[in-house]
């Protein structure tokens, strides 16, 4: 990798020393808004790993980049417009989520009432009949997203006060379903499928904290938090994780809410506020 690539000062591919004078974080090109930068990241890593091939137990592979585009593009437009303080990163889509809606953690009501986005969303190529998208017209709530964006509400009222200094994104942008519906993470891929798909993940997480330039990366989980180190070892601000809402997790269905707010407080974040 050469020494001008700006993907090296965060890479752990880049090997060459820098001046510890000069800032890690590069700032974002003067003649492009983050959101100019970031759609242009999204639409090259919706290409990249559409070429990408999974083997089973994986047999439907969703790309809400490509079928939601529309809601996913009105999202970023509305909310990646400047800098932030904190990225909220999260693993990949849910079924009732991102899938549906193009936003990530994105249960319905939330996109649609509280963000105020709702738009035409089309289909994969290759749909799971046990897991159909519906867009908007999804009735099922992902769990996640009701609880994360929930919460987010509850502290912060209006988007406009959240995302001032917030953005929440996904560090891997697609689903994997195996022929039975079930959900299969990203962690539980083959191990070069996982390495191939991390490759590009990485390069796009490069480029978010490059157009966003937060001081703070937290991961929803320990997965996004680990995605996040092994991407950015040069990064110079903080990371942290908070606990994943899932239900599948036996502590988040004991006052999540209330365990993350503790976790942010010891963190030193916003006392308790995402």
């Amino acid at each position: 990798m050469h020494e001008h690539d700006p993907i090296a000062r965060f890479s752990h591919t880049a090997h060459h020393a820098e001046d510890s004078n000069v800032r890690n974080r590069l700032p974002m090109h003067p003649m492009k808004k983050p959101f100019d930068s970031i759609l242009a990241a999204t639409n090259e890593l919706c290409d990249s790993v559409e070429k990408l091939h999974f083997g089973r137990p994986v047999t439907h592979v969703y790309n809400p980049l490509r079928y939601a585009i529309r809601p996913h593009r009105t999202y970023l437009q509305n909310f990646a417009n400047s800098r932030k303080k904190i990225l909220v990163l999260g693993m990949n889509p849910g079924p009732f989520g991102m899938a549906q809606t193009g936003v990530p953690f994105g249960e319905v009501t939330a996109v649609r009432d509280w963000m105020k986005i709702e738009d035409t969303v089309g289909k994969p190529d290759h749909e799971n009949p046990k897991k159909p998208i519906q867009g908007f017209a999804c009735p099922r709530s992902e769990v996640s997203g009701r609880r994360l964006w929930g919460a987010i509400a509850a502290h912060w009222n209006t988007p406009k006060c959240f995302f001032r200094d917030h953005f929440v994104a996904n560090y891997c942008p697609l689903l994997f379903l195996e022929e039975s519906g079930r959900n299969l993470t990203p962690d539980k891929l083959q191990r070069h499928e996982r390495e191939a798909l991390y490759a590009l993940c990485n390069q796009f997480l490069c480029k978010l904290v490059m157009a966003l330039d937060p001081q703070w990366i937290l991961g929803v989980g320990g997965f996004a938090e680990e995605r996040a180190r092994e991407a950015l070892p040069r990064f110079e601000g903080r990371i942290g994780r908070i606990l994943h809402p899932s239900p599948a997790n036996p502590m988040a269905n004991r006052d999540w809410a209330g365990i993350v707010e503790r976790e942010l407080t010891e963190l030193g974040i916003c006392h308790g506020k995402v």
